[in-house]
């Protein structure tokens, strides 16, 4: 087994960006690099490299003589982002479908076993998971370019998800619509994994239009 030892930048910067999804951190605000590099125990040079990566992620934004920023959230954001979601990744999840090994599909199972047991959870792990989820339906499809856009539409996402989950009852609606997808998948269905997972990702975008950018 090989032991992966992560730079002070690399520990920064997932640090950052989990309380930055999990909508910890106030958009707009400006960043205080003093005080988030002593509550870190980071200097500034590892922790400047890990802001500069998650403005380049798209998670914050640098204006001259304010410093960074969370990027703050909005219709117009979610309208772009999850136009991305149903545009690149029905079609890669179908043919990640077909191309799936028996052990791309032990790896989905895993996965979603995790996403099973968190049906009734609205924490930050479970929608960490979800996203896991959703990239190991297209990783077999090995479009190396797509998946890194995946990866970061994702990111993207993340936090208008989050905020789609907290009405009651959303949580157990995304579950069963997972549970359908992943039926379809292991099945090797393709078109019926594009239809779904097209269906699950615009019915998301309708509740944040409706209920959190009224």
């Amino acid at each position: 087994m090989s032991i992966v030892v992560k730079t002070l930048s690399e520990q920064a910067y997932e640090i950052i960006r989990e309380r930055i999804l999990a909508n910890d951190m106030f958009p707009a605000k400006p960043i205080r690099q003093d005080a988030l590099s002593q509550d870190l125990g980071v200097s500034k040079i590892p922790l400047r490299e890990a802001l500069t990566r998650l403005e380049q992620d798209g998670l914050l934004v640098s204006h001259p003589n304010r410093g960074f920023i969370v990027r703050p959230l909005s219709l117009a954001e979610a309208e772009d982002v999850f136009h991305l979601r149903t545009t690149l990744e029905p079609e890669a999840a179908a043919q990640g479908c077909k191309k799936a090994t028996e052990e791309d599909k032990a790896k989905v199972t895993e996965i979603f076993k995790r996403l099973q047991s968190m049906a009734n959870e609205i924490s930050p792990e479970a929608v960490t998971v979800n996203r896991e989820f959703h990239l190991a339906l297209s990783a077999p499809a090995d479009r190396k370019i797509t998946q890194e856009l995946l990866f970061k539409v994702h990111l993207l996402s993340e936090r208008y998800v989050r905020k789609h989950l907290e009405p009651p009852d959303r949580e157990a609606d995304a579950y069963r619509e997972h549970e359908e997808i992943y039926d379809a998948w292991m099945n090797k269905e393709p078109k019926l994994v594009k239809k779904l997972l097209k269906e699950h990702t615009h019915s998301t975008l309708i509740d944040l239009r409706g209920e959190l950018f009224e």
